[in-house]
């Protein structure tokens, strides 16, 4: 007598192809898996990108650009740069190298604004500026060297300018600008001077930070000194209403930070944007505004609450401005 099978199927009973494995078929166990690896994967990439972020953005490089603004026949004049330092206690490795950048020789150092991230860094940044302070300087102030950083969605900017809108400031500007003057650098927020650097003089004018609307170009605005060997904007961030008012009134070269260079830029396609109305574009570097030129620095720092770049690496930049006649 044939013996059944115990652990067969039952005559005439259906027969699933699908096998369970912890109460789950096959089919949708194997897509689970799947979608788990992907994720582990996305997970690993996007560590990877956020590592390689926070290191970049401690990158800190030296961009060297020609500037042919002056008039033909004249010797190169050596301008550096910085924007954007973002300076909080302890950041010794940024301070050192911003000390260094002396060696350099530069005959002008213009400085265009947010300089300090934390109530207790006025101190830190004279000190990181050490000898640069030796060497004519002009500066303007950022929206963060009046309001802290504070915490919030790090992605906004990429949906709209920052809002600075938060009452009374709560840094140490006044501090930074009485320490910055004493020593020797000029303050240009709204106002205009005159700068006589290595036998040349400079007409040169700036406005306080049109992002938080401190700028008020109507007291200093008209022709630039046809005297001068140099006319001269400054400001933080690039807002076009200065730049328009700046160039219409004769400047050679306009300059600013502010952008941060975009800060989170895609490889082979560039800046998403420039918190401010400015195009993309034109996010850092050397470009044209009307008949001037405009240069955009993306900075040394960034906000601490939001420390990371890609694809932007934080810079200084010497300008060597040279007679428009040359190659």
């Amino acid at each position: 007598m044939a013996l059944s099978n115990p652990t067969g199927p039952r005559s005439g009973a259906h027969v699933s192809e699908r096998a369970t494995i912890v109460g789950m078929p096959v089919a949708d166990s194997l897509y689970a898996k799947r979608a788990i690896k992907t994720l582990g994967v996305a997970g690993v990439l996007g560590a990877g990108v956020l590592a390689y972020s926070l290191a970049e953005a401690r990158s800190y490089r030296l961009r060297s650009i020609v500037v042919p603004v002056l008039e033909p026949g004249s010797e190169p004049l050596l301008v550096l740069h910085l924007s954007d330092l973002h300076m909080t206690p302890r950041q010794t490795a940024k301070a050192g190298w911003i000390r260094a950048l002396v060696d350099l020789e530069p005959d002008l150092v213009v400085a265009t604004g947010d300089f300090l991230s934390h109530p207790d860094a006025v101190y830190p940044l004279v000190e990181a500026l050490g000898p640069l302070l030796d060497v004519p300087g002009a500066f303007v102030l950022g929206s963060n060297d009046y309001y802290a950083p504070k915490f919030g969605n790090p992605l906004a900017y990429l949906l709209h300018p920052t809002n600075h809108d938060r009452g009374e400031p709560n840094l140490p500007w006044a501090e930074l600008k009485g320490a910055l003057s004493a020593g020797g650098w000029i303050d240009l927020s709204n106002r205009r001077d005159h700068i006589k650097v290595d036998g040349r003089l400079i007409d040169v004018r700036g406005v306080d930070d049109p992002h938080i609307k401190r700028d008020h170009y109507e007291p200093i605005a008209g022709p630039f000194d046809p005297l001068a060997d140099l006319a001269l904007g400054v400001t933080h961030a690039p807002y076009l209403r200065v730049l328009d008012a700046m160039a219409d009134d004769g400047a050679q070269l306009i300059m600013a930070g502010h952008t941060h260079g975009g800060q989170v830029a895609i490889p082979g396609y560039g800046a998403l944007v420039t918190n401010c109305d400015l195009d993309p574009a034109r996010v850092k570097g050397l470009s044209h505004h009307r008949n001037s030129l405009l240069h955009v620095s993306a900075g040394l720092g960034t906000n601490p609450m939001t420390p990371v770049r890609f694809a932007c690496p934080p810079e200084a930049t010497l300008l060597t401005l040279v007679g428009r006649d040359t190659e």
